[in-house]
């Protein structure tokens, strides 16, 4: 038998060969056990795989048994998938996130689900999408934006009120169906759909959205928007007019004055004469050069996606955009049963800044002239240009963290100690230190202007030390000698099993981003042909704690959350530590010595 992992794979070739292919007997992949280790690979690395739903289901008691359990009940046409347990998680603008946490047998189920689909759906994408999907991010859509938004005049700015919340079940189910023609898998899509989510021991049931937090989310929410990509795609091939290159009367006009200043400067032999007409001539090279030369009168538009939020680039008038967002909210309204937010949907001169995924984003109008291959040219012109929204960002961050103040008499930024970092120790401040900006400058990296970060991890570096110095009760300055390293840095010293290393700020300019890919998977999942997968260590029948061996016991999965947790007393703690690993294979009387102690 084929592993399921082959299957999924020619699938994905199929899809991409064939965008058309409606695939049946998809149910059937989802009673493969090996399918089901695969999954329990993917999701057990995550911190909410120890996370607990509605009830005591988590990661930990992952077993053979568990998964023919799961395959009996879904043969049978008897799963039920469990309502969320609903919990919040605060926004950036201080409202309260909603995210839904199943229990581990839902996600493996659900990731099983998320598997086959993006075999079939991931091939038929959109390349404007880059939300969710494996080897795309905010930074390949910024990437992409930054390389197609050239010489764009106007910017619609979109974003979906409530997308996640909002998604129609019956839109949805019928959008599967056009390329999905199994009642079984359809069903159980649908269960998940409709569990419904526990918030303080009530029930509440759900007639739309995909609930975030669950591991199909994502991908439904994709497929879901996936019509509004196309539909984009329809409205750029009705509106994008191509129009011959033709010179404005202006520039026609100074090159015509300019040519007949050449043929007179070669006809004349007078020495002031030709030194007159030798000013003239490059006085009209220089107006020449800040003269547009091209009669725009095409109509052009480009566009990219992230999840709910898209951008549209228009080079065309104000009157094209406002016509442009009539056709998107009449067909998301009608089609999508969703709505625009109206606060966010916002037309904008590409004069000005748009804001996309934490950029600004404007188009450069320069006229400086620069050498270019052999010649001169406005190299800078009609470029998109991403910068760093330092205000709403950056300082943002800075008074969220408690990191500085602004002084009442002149407004100015002033450093001040974090005191909730005072009492972990100088090496926990110093990376908490780090980290925030690691994770400020990764981001950023491709911003126009990303050396003035330089001001940022200025205010970081004395902040860490004003923490430090508040800690110690002493002067900045013995912080700085007592930790010093070279002339100008300084960083606190710990050991490894490999030697003492230095915990350093790393500077702005230290950080080199992320390479932008925007390609599609060519694979589904990897899974590694080796002895050390979960599948191949269940069925070894070995317990890695006793040693016992043999299949007259049950054998499962004990699972920690995080290794380095571990304080290393018990037996099972150190050969965790020793492996390096969170899950270890143990026989059932020794998960439960573990659980109830020696």
């Amino acid at each position: 038998m084929k592993p399921t992992i082959e299957i999924l794979t020619r699938l994905q070739e199929n899809s991409k060969n064939n965008h058309d292919e409606v695939f049946t007997k998809l149910f059937r992949y989802l009673l493969r056990p090996d399918i089901y280790y695969v999954a329990y690979q993917n999701l057990y690395a995550n911190n909410g795989a120890a996370t607990k739903g509605v009830d005591e289901d988590t990661a930990d008691g992952f077993s053979e048994d568990k998964v023919n359990r799961i395959i009996e009940v879904l043969r049978n046409g008897n799963y039920e998938p469990k309502p969320v347990r609903r919990t919040h998680i605060k926004k950036k603008n201080g409202k309260m996130r909603p995210l839904g946490l199943p229990t581990f047998t839902d996600k493996l189920v659900q990731d099983v689900i998320r598997m086959v689909l993006q075999a079939i759906y991931e091939p038929v994408f959109s390349n404007y999408s880059h939300g969710f999907r494996p080897g795309r991010s905010c930074h390949t859509a910024l990437a992409q934006l930054k390389h197609e938004f050239i010489g764009a005049k106007w910017f619609v700015e979109g974003d979906i009120k409530g997308c996640f919340d909002n998604i129609d079940h019956t839109v949805l189910i019928g959008i599967v169906g056009k390329k999905v023609k199994d009642a079984r898998f359809i069903n159980l899509l649908r269960l998940f759909l409709k569990a419904g989510y526990m918030e303080e021991w009530k029930y509440y049931g759900t007639y739309s959205g995909c609930p975030q937090g669950g591991i199909i989310s994502p991908i439904l929410a994709n497929i879901y928007l996936n019509e509004l990509d196309t539909f984009v795609e329809e409205l750029k091939k009705s509106f994008d007019t191509n129009t011959p290159y033709t010179l404005t009367p202006q520039y026609r006009a100074l090159q015509n004055k300019r040519a007949c200043t050449k043929k007179k400067l070669d006809r004349r032999n007078g020495r002031e004469e030709r030194d007159q007409l030798i000013v003239q001539y490059t006085e009209l090279g220089k107006e020449l050069r800040k003269t547009p030369a091209k009669l725009c009168n095409d109509k052009k538009l480009k566009y990219v996606r992230y999840a709910d939020d898209f951008l549209i680039a228009i080079n065309g008038s104000k009157e094209d955009c406002e016509w442009i967002k009539a056709q998107l909210t009449e067909f998301i309204r009608g089609t999508l049963k969703m709505e625009l937010s109206h606060e966010k949907t916002l037309i904008t001169h590409s004069n000005d800044c748009a804001r996309f995924r934490g950029y600004d984003v404007r188009v450069r109008r320069d006229q400086q002239v620069k050498p270019w291959k052999n010649c001169k040219q406005r190299t800078m012109n009609n470029t998109v240009e991403l910068l760093i929204p330092f205000r709403d960002k950056i300082e943002k961050h800075l008074f969220t963290k408690g990191a500085v103040k602004q002084r009442p008499d002149n407004g100015k930024l002033e450093l001040v100690a974090r005191i909730d970092l005072t009492r972990n120790t100088d090496f926990e401040i110093v990376t908490t230190y780090d980290a925030e900006s690691r994770g400020l400058c990764n981001f950023y990296y491709l911003a126009s202007n990303y050396r003035n970060l330089n001001y940022f991890s200025y205010l970081m570096e004395y902040s860490c030390l004003k923490t430090l110095a508040w800690k110690h009760k002493c002067k900045l300055s013995k912080i700085y000698d007592k930790y010093r390293i070279g002339a100008k840095r300084w960083g606190i010293p710990y050991e490894t099993k490999f030697g003492r290393k230095v915990r350093k700020l790393t500077k702005f300019n230290e950080v080199d981003g992320k390479r932008c890919e925007d390609t599609i998977s060519t694979i589904v999942t990897i899974i590694a042909k080796s002895r050390t997968t979960i599948d191949s260590r269940l069925k070894a029948c070995r317990c890695e704690l006793c040693g016992y061996e043999g299949k007259d016991r049950k054998y499962e999965v004990h699972h920690v959350n995080k290794v380095k947790n571990l304080e290393g007393r018990e037996p099972w703690e150190i050969m965790m530590i020793a492996k390096r690993r969170k899950p270890l294979v143990v026989c059932h009387e020794c998960h439960k010595k573990i659980h109830h102690g020696y």
